[in-house]
């Protein structure tokens, strides 16, 4: 069982609030579901604290029990992330702006929530015809630069639980709807730090999309416009300079959001 570091008293932390933290955490990396055991063993916290702070985290709505006695993440956290995501996009605004300042295209910023892409963010291109994505919006991962960028920071393992076991749905013709495939899409964009969506959510529309490096949550950041203005702007110095573009706004981004 792994050993679980004193807290540090000197900064006027809480132990409990840190375990139960600690604990909530251990319960989303293991999908929001797991039994008291798993937990244990996750966490590394003792049987009688992961006993009191579940009591506890259940009384207050945080967690909650289903009929095989395992252990969720509850509703009232819902509440939580919607207004985290809300206030990670007005933060992330002034980078949007800059971005699409420098691209003249749709600037947006997603994040992975429950297995679904979740636009949180967007700043629009200036010209009569533009993309458009409701802030809020959720979508699946595997159709969209955003969403593959997500998928590309998770271990295979995770990335293939967000994706479940049914069969990709195609939304075009398209569509990369091979797992493997797909897969080998995600090494790619690791190895070459972006990912490409080639009308694959949408005919017409192609998005350049980025990790932003450092964000407490997976998160991306993507350039979306008509197929043919986006494939300019890659053909200009080779692709090379609308990557570096975004991924030094991202990593700035990523910086200020993990201060």
């Amino acid at each position: 069982m792994a050993s679980t570091p004193a807290p540090d008293r000197s900064s006027g932390s809480v132990q409990s609030v840190e375990r139960a933290f600690q604990l909530l955490e251990a319960l989303a990396d293991a999908g929001g579901v797991a039994t008291l055991s798993e937990l244990c063993t996750s966490s590394g916290l003792p049987m009688p604290t992961i006993h009191r702070l579940v009591r506890t985290l259940a009384q207050q709505g945080y967690v909650r029990q289903d009929t095989a006695r395992r252990y969720t993440l509850g509703p009232r956290l819902i509440r939580l992330g919607e207004t985290a995501s809300r206030l990670l996009g007005s933060w992330a605004r002034p980078y949007l702006a800059e971005l699409m300042e420098a691209t003249g295209e749709t600037a947006n910023l997603a994040v992975l929530e429950g297995g679904e892409v979740v636009y949180v963010g967007q700043v629009q291109s200036r010209r009569s015809m533009r993309m458009f994505t409701e802030v809020g919006r959720r979508v699946q991962p595997h159709c969209t630069g955003v969403g593959k960028a997500l998928l590309a920071q998770l271990a295979e393992g995770e990335a293939r639980g967000v994706l479940g076991t049914q069969p990709l749905p195609a939304h075009t013709e398209f569509t990369v709807t091979d797992v493997d495939a797909l897969f080998a899409q995600l090494a790619h964009a690791r190895e070459v730090g972006y990912v490409v969506d080639d009308q694959e959510q949408e005919i017409g529309v192609r998005c350049i999309a980025v990790a932003v490096p450092g964000a407490p949550t997976p998160t991306a950041l993507s350039v979306s416009g008509p197929e043919a203005r986006i494939r300019a702007l890659e053909e200009q110095a080779g692709g090379a300079g609308l990557v570096t573009v975004m991924r030094q706004i991202a990593q700035r981004l990523g910086a200020a959001l993990a201060a």
